[in-house]
């Protein structure tokens, strides 16, 4: 079984470097080449495919996961006529991992939806992380979706049959705002040859869609749906602005000097939806994903009132076992001397409601 769960995480994490032309070269735009695109301050990992085999042959050899969770990862009903109403209220819901519906002035905005069982692709063979928790909402759940923004193209935050589904919702196709190459994608994969629903952007870009303004930031990531696309597609950030919200999505990152620049440059948030899991072990993971200690750090530095917890409890990704991101959050809060309401954990399906500099739980 560990030989197997070996394979197939090799399978679908063995990705190489591979000359596909950028179609969105700008000469420039410093984080732009000829086949794709690069971090602002970190020199992308050469050795990626070298040390994701060395994990994994250490995972096989160790044990996957090396501890178990303390305590289950529960979910909790989702107020669906609520959601299906509301045309006033602000409001975030967890969906899982790094799903979450926003509803600002009576638009419906999902960051990186995925409802899928496995983010894999492989995932029609039955192989790849496994859903550990129930999604918050089902899609059949959800209210008419305005927007969706995607932060990168790795399969745990673009999933086909989840954005196939919202582009044929009923009542029409939502807007696809995604980083340069997405379009694309989704232009061959999703809407086949149609681009009016998609909205593509570059770095500190900004767009308006009826009165919200969205901007996509710069943060340290990279991008891969296969073995020969590794960086072709560019990934970040996005901020989401209304005179009642001012919303930070984090998608996937690791630390860098890219925080400072949106604390500087972005003008603060109101809330920052910050992934707080898959940072084991640190040797691999630090580049590209952030620790509950560093997610807290981040939230300062870009300026945000409330941190929100997700990218943790719903994909088994690394070894922390699922459980953990909480825990050394809470940690991290008291030894930062923060409160512990100002970066709070959600429940899958559960839905805060922002009243003035507070969100509160919406209760039964």
């Amino acid at each position: 079984m560990r030989f197997k769960r070996a394979i197939t995480l090799c399978l679908t994490g063995l990705v190489t470097s591979c000359a596909i032309p950028n179609t969105h070269f700008d000469a420039q735009q410093a984080h732009h080449t000829a086949t794709g695109f690069k971090a602002n301050y970190q020199p992308l990992r050469t050795d990626l495919t070298q040390s994701f085999f060395k994990w994994q042959w250490q995972r096989a050899m160790q044990g996957f996961p090396p501890e178990k969770p303390q305590h289950p990862v529960l979910g909790v009903n989702p107020h669906t006529a609520f959601l299906q109403q509301n045309k006033t209220q602000t409001t975030v819901t967890w969906i899982g991992h790094a799903s979450l519906l926003v509803q600002v002035n009576g638009l419906n905005i999902l960051t990186d939806p995925v409802f899928s069982q496995r983010v894999s692709p492989l995932a029609f063979m039955g192989l790849g992380p496994k859903r550990q928790q129930a999604v918050g909402l089902t899609l059949k759940q959800l209210p008419h979706i305005d927007i969706v923004v995607i932060s990168h193209d790795h399969y745990d935050h673009l999933d086909l049959p989840t954005v196939n589904a919202l582009y044929l919702q009923q009542g029409g196709a939502p807007q696809f705002f995604v980083p340069l190459g997405i379009d694309d994608w989704l232009q061959k994969n999703v809407t086949h040859g149609h681009r009016e629903h998609i909205t593509a952007m570059d770095w500190w870009q900004k767009t308006s869609y009826q009165d919200v303004e969205l901007q996509f930031l710069p943060v340290q990531h990279w991008g891969a749906r296969s073995m020969n696309d590794r960086y072709h597609r560019l990934w970040g950030a996005w901020a989401i602005r209304h005179p009642s919200l001012r919303f930070f999505f984090g998608g996937d990152f690791g630390w860098s000097k890219d925080l400072e620049d949106i604390g500087q440059r972005a003008g603060g948030f109101d809330l920052a939806a910050l992934p707080i899991g898959a940072y084991a072990p640190r040797w691999f993971m630090h580049p590209q994903h952030i620790s509950p200690e560093q997610a807290v750090q981040a939230q300062q530095v870009i300026g945000a009132s409330h941190g929100l917890a997700m990218h943790w409890g719903t994909f088994s990704l690394s070894d922390e076992p699922l459980d953990e991101p909480p825990r050394l959050l809470a940690e991290a809060l008291v030894q930062q001397q923060r409160s512990a309401d100002s970066f709070f954990v959600m429940k899958h399906g559960e839905t805060r409601i922002k009243e003035g500099a507070v969100w509160r739980v919406v209760n039964d």
